[in-house]
């Protein structure tokens, strides 16, 4: 019988997005939704904040990664991504904590956007004021 392969898995937020991340050793092969990832993020820079913290700790081809992300926009989502990679990173081999945390990829950015308030054009923006 041939051994179960490991697979970690860790959740990453950010603004209304939420991403399940599954990461298991592999040949490099990403999923995010049944989707490739270039199929997914169309733009690169959103590709390059995904793929930051697995090429930080220089897994790029090792790993198999499947993703489930709803909620929010394509740049949430993306941070959220980044986010459950960081922590399954550090889930599936402690060592990497140190390099993910002083780049930063393992901390929760927890701004979100604020309510628009009644009697304002937005959250904060008056209506124009005029005299005559």
């Amino acid at each position: 019988m041939a051994p179960k392969a490991e697979i970690w898995s860790a959740t990453g937020r950010r603004k209304q997005a939420t991403a399940r991340v599954w990461v298991k050793p592999g040949s490099g092969l990403v999923k995010i939704n049944g989707r490739e990832v270039d199929a997914y993020f169309g733009r690169p820079a959103l590709r390059m904040i995904m793929n930051q913290p697995i090429e930080l700790t220089e897994q790029t081809g090792k790993l198999d990664i499947a993703v489930n992300v709803r909620g929010g926009g394509l740049a949430g989502q993306a941070g959220a991504v980044r986010l459950g990679i960081s922590r399954a990173l550090c889930a599936m081999t402690a060592e990497l904590r140190g390099a993910l945390k002083k780049a930063g990829f393992l901390t929760r950015d927890s701004r979100e956007v604020e309510r628009k308030k009644y009697g304002r054009a937005g959250a904060r923006k008056r209506f124009q004021y005029g005299k005559r």
